[in-house]
């Protein structure tokens, strides 16, 4: 899965785009300054590949790629978090469905696949790469909200990923510019694992390792680690959906070397689809190795790819979605949120 530059394909990433090595896009906010012209990147993307898979972070608070109408801006799910605790805890559960709905129906209108969401870390006060991005602190408070989110998504028929198994809350140190260390053992992690656990159960279809070396089990990121994605994830949870890689431009990731060699630790090691963002050069390098050492697609991802469409006149016209934009107006009047 690759990035793009800008607002527009050009000509060497629609070169990119047509290698059977790429199954995906992932957007960000310097590819958004419109409706009009996502709708014509998005068809830029599917007319080279009409199949692939199309993401966005989308997750809400300081991780929202696409900002100002047609698009609500999202709270940190830490803030409904908060609200759970010290509201009404049925009021909040009901809000964050309402979000993964909107948040859905609004990326699912310019034909997106996947928001890549939730976060199910637990929020334990380290990393600020989590922080308010987590539902909060204890498992008890995170899957209730989680499982909302999710539901609210699934009903618009978005796939739900969580991120970043086992757990990226234990750690101070952030892993797009170092490799954090967590050296809990497996009893101290169960609390973490719980999210995950109890998220697989409820349907979550696809899972995104943390750029974490857990070093009571092995000294490498889960994203590069066996023991984590293929004996606990697959084997000990019973995990049969897709797992991503986060990002192997992240610092966390030069551990196992080149972009080649971290691309064939993070497929060697279970994941399913890999991501390269923000370095050209190093997108080019993984795509050049892997059409000359093609791998077979996992037949997982083509769960992924939604169907459900979704008109936006009518969803801007709606009045669910009206509803949950006024709820969220009014938590910034109640200086919840800013």
């Amino acid at each position: 899965m690759l990035d793009l530059k800008g607002l527009h394909p050009d000509s060497v990433e629609i070169d990119r785009l047509s290698k059977a090595s790429v199954g995906g896009v992932i957007l960000f906010s310097r590819n958004y300054q419109d409706a009009d012209q996502l709708r014509q990147l998005v068809a830029a993307i599917r007319s080279v590949r009409p199949d692939i898979l199309i993401t966005v972070d989308q997750e809400g608070g300081r991780v929202q790629r696409f900002r100002g109408e047609p698009f609500t801006r999202l709270p940190p799910m830490g803030v409904l978090g908060d609200l759970y605790q010290s509201a009404d805890p049925q009021s909040a559960i009901d809000l964050v469905r309402e979000c993964g709905w909107l948040m859905a129906s609004e990326v699912r209108a310019f034909d997106i696949d996947l928001s890549l969401a939730p976060v199910l870390d637990l929020d334990r006060g380290l990393s600020r790469a989590i922080g308010d991005r987590s539902f909060g602190a204890v498992p008890e408070f995170v899957i209730p909200l989680a499982s909302a989110f999710v539901e609210g998504m699934h009903e618009v028929g978005m796939a739900a990923t969580g991120k970043h198994f086992p757990g990226h809350g234990g750690v101070s140190a952030d892993s797009h510019i170092a490799l954090p260390r967590d050296t809990r053992t497996l009893e101290e992690l169960e609390a973490d694992l719980s999210v995950f656990k109890a998220m697989i159960g409820q349907g979550v279809e696809a899972m995104m390792p943390a750029h974490v070396a857990f070093t009571a089990f092995d000294n490498v990121p889960a994203g590069f680690s066996p023991y984590w994605l293929q004996q606990v994830l697959r084997n000990q949870l019973r995990f049969e959906g897709v797992v991503f890689s986060d990002c192997l431009n992240m610092a966390a990731a030069s551990i196992s070397g080149g972009f080649p060699a971290r691309a064939e630790a993070a497929l060697d090691a279970g994941c399913d689809m890999i991501l390269v963002c923000n370095n050209q050069d190093g997108a080019q390098e993984v795509v050049d190795w892997l059409e000359s050492e093609p791998r077979e697609a996992s037949s997982r991802l083509s769960r992924l790819r939604a169907t459900q469409v979704v008109d936006l006149t009518v969803l801007m016209n709606s009045e669910r979605r009206k509803a949950c934009r006024k709820r969220l107006e009014a938590l910034v009047d109640e200086g919840l949120w800013r």
